[in-house]
């Protein structure tokens, strides 16, 4: 590929010495203007390895036009050589702060200037090999860590599902939770990224479960006090199995499983927190996951309708859940509605871009 050169003086009879003088080696494409407010235009729109500019120009000196290029995104580090009969310090000074990198004297055949040229064009070539080479290297990082990541969160979603199994047939619980929670977490205004982490740690808020035996977990019949206060260890067990993760998923996935239970007023488990003193994501969990289970069979109870939950959620708004949540909840009630209807994603259908880690 030849190297791409830009050349600005005011000077026609300049312009075209030079761009025979640094086109002569056939290594290098020389783009010429004599007004310096055009070639930034240019510069704007194009990619150039190599800059020359002279100093003194009508509208805009060189010192001037060097300024105004390497504000310009992409040209921090290409090649400026001014071209100049003042060589003074003080010039010299302005022009190298202002981000030349080197200086032309302006004397057609100079051996100083033919030299300087080919060097210059050497280095224009080489920052050029080296951004590609950046470019290229940030393309498979970022293709990267996007594997990772999409394996992070499948890795989270298989293990839900694994606990969900036990405590129904189908494992459609948690992915109902996790669509639920985006709802209400979108519809809070919290960021992005937040949104979709909640969504995706949302399925590990019954994590817990693994621990709790069997005949109580899937006891058909009333809990007793003692079999109800093993239930309760859940979430701790939850948050004691997440805990310490180097993920960020699963320290979210931790402050879930830990708090989705806690109810606004302080009367929850197994903290007792109250109001903010829960984390949001276990705040925003707790209505879909309580919403979940009242509209959904049981072994130990019947499905209440949809109408009769989003009453009950009404009803304890400010007792016990987050009332903004129960709020964000009930205001996109037709998407609500879709979801519990059985419009579900299946199992790690994609449906938005995963997020890289931060």
């Amino acid at each position: 590929m030849l190297t791409q050169a830009l050349v600005v003086d005011d000077s026609r009879s300049v312009l075209n010495f030079l761009k025979r003088h640094i086109e002569a080696e056939g290594l290098v494409e020389a783009t010429t203007f004599l007004d310096p407010v055009e070639a930034l235009a240019c510069a704007q729109e194009r990619v150039f390895d190599l800059v020359l500019v002279d100093y003194e120009m009508p509208h805009m000196d060189g010192i001037g036009f060097i300024r105004a290029f390497r504000r310009l995104p992409g040209c921090t580090d290409i090649p400026i050589a001014m071209i100049t009969s003042r060589q003074t310090d003080d010039v010299k000074m302005e022009a190298l702060q202002a981000g030349a990198t080197d200086f032309l004297p302006k004397q057609p055949q100079s051996l100083e200037m033919t030299v300087r040229l080919r060097n210059l064009i050497q280095l224009g070539a080489a920052v050029r090999k080296l951004n590609d080479r950046a470019a290229h290297l940030a393309s498979d990082v970022a293709a990267a860590t996007r594997k990772l990541g999409e394996r992070e969160e499948e890795i989270i979603l298989r293990l839900a599902l694994a606990v969900e199994y036990r405590d129904n047939d189908t494992g459609e619980h948690t992915l109902r939770v996790a669509r639920y929670s985006r709802i209400i977490a979108n519809q809070l205004g919290l960021p992005a990224r937040l949104c979709r982490d909640i969504y995706l740690a949302a399925p590990l808020h019954d994590v817990g479960k693994v621990a709790i035996p069997d005949n109580i977990l899937l006891k058909p019949g009333k809990l007793t006090d003692e079999e109800m206060a093993v239930i309760r260890t859940h979430a701790t067990i939850g948050e004691r199995i997440l805990a310490d993760s180097s993920c960020e998923l699963i320290q979210l996935g931790a402050q879930i499983a830990a708090g989705h239970h806690e109810r606004w007023d302080g009367a929850g488990y197994p903290n007792g927190l109250k109001a903010d003193e829960i984390p949001v994501a276990a705040r925003v969990v707790a209505v879909a996951d309580v919403f979940d289970a009242l509209t959904t069979r049981r072994p130990y109870k019947e499905p209440m309708s949809l109408e009769a939950a989003r009453n009950y959620l009404a009803e304890n708004a400010g007792r016990q859940f987050d009332p903004a949540c129960v709020e964000a909840f009930l205001s996109r009630w037709d998407e609500v509605v879709e979801i519990a209807a059985g419009q579900r994603a299946t199992p790690f259908q994609r449906t938005e871009a995963p997020l890289a880690p931060s």
